[in-house]
């Protein structure tokens, strides 16, 4: 297979250059002129802040450069002259965007035919650090309507690559209940399937869908919208890293600022000691 899909771990395996299709579902007809983009993110908290781009082999070769496509992006769209390649000029990240089409007749979604055109294992590029592939649906003035991401794997074998990661998900989730069931904890699934919703649960269904509501703001001067975009980002990219990742990068810091406190102390002097300045006398001389 050229390129398979896990539900269980949200994530794309597919080969280079392959045709890799994504179905878009709306809940509401957009407005016209909306853009779909796509855009690659790596997901580990210490590489968020590294753009995605092809490796130099890939993108110096001949092979897979034909077209307007500019040679160092990653994500390419099959089959669409509208396709129109960005590159943002502070973040310097990379996009693909297309016009949105309504489904065909018969169908419930839009399709849209993706290309990934590196290898994740390779060096200068990915370098294996995993990536998300971001698919956000927006107007032409850039206001968000909605977004969607998933895992991405670009190898040379995506069944077997699928499977064993499946395996490897599947046993880290069966140790996982075998240490809960002789504590009181109880296993998120079972707690799901077990408990009905109450109350709790609609607040926080109804606190999610606000979360997901889309506000406009007037900023005056490039100076401060510059700034908040900025602020923007980074708090959208944050959304995206597992909680766990983000524990791990806050410990970094933590460690970062004490051992730089104990540094500073150890440059203090010692309480009950004056420090002689050159030439100074003491009371006993």
């Amino acid at each position: 297979m050229i390129q398979q899909y896990s539900p269980d771990l949200n994530k794309l395996y597919c080969q280079l250059a392959k045709t890799c299709p994504v179905q878009i579902f709306v809940s509401n007809p957009p407005p016209m002129g909306a853009l779909i983009r796509a855009m690659a993110v790596y997901k580990k908290s210490e590489h968020v802040a590294d753009v995605v781009r092809r490796c130099p082999h890939h993108e110096r070769a001949p092979e897979n450069n034909e077209g307007p496509a500019p040679p160092g992006h990653l994500i390419r769209v099959e089959g669409s002259q509208m396709a129109q390649y960005m590159e943002d000029g502070n973040t310097r990240r990379q996009s693909v965007l297309v016009p949105y089409e309504s489904p065909q007749l018969g169908s419930e979604c839009t399709t849209v035919l993706y290309n990934f055109m590196c290898n994740s294992s390779c060096m200068g590029g990915m370098n294996r650090r995993p990536i998300l592939t971001i698919i956000t649906l927006e107007t032409k003035e850039g206001q968000l309507l909605g977004r969607r991401c998933f895992e991405v794997r670009v190898c040379a074998c995506p069944g077997r690559d699928r499977k064993t990661e499946e395996e490897n998900f599947h046993k880290q989730q069966e140790k996982g209940s075998s240490k809960s069931t002789g504590s009181n904890k109880r296993n998120i699934k079972e707690v799901n399937q077990s408990t009905p919703p109450s109350d709790n649960n609609k607040k926080t269904k109804s606190s999610s869908s606000a979360e997901e509501e889309i506000f406009t703001l007037q900023v005056r001067g490039r100076e401060r919208f510059e700034m908040l975009k900025k602020i923007n980002e980074s708090l959208e990219l944050k959304d995206l890293v597992p909680v766990a990742d983000l524990e791990k990068y806050r410990q970094k810091l933590h460690t970062r600022s004490s051992s730089r406190r104990e540094k500073d102390k150890e440059k203090e002097p010692k309480k009950g000691k004056k420090l002689l300045v050159k030439e100074e006398k003491t009371d006993s001389d």
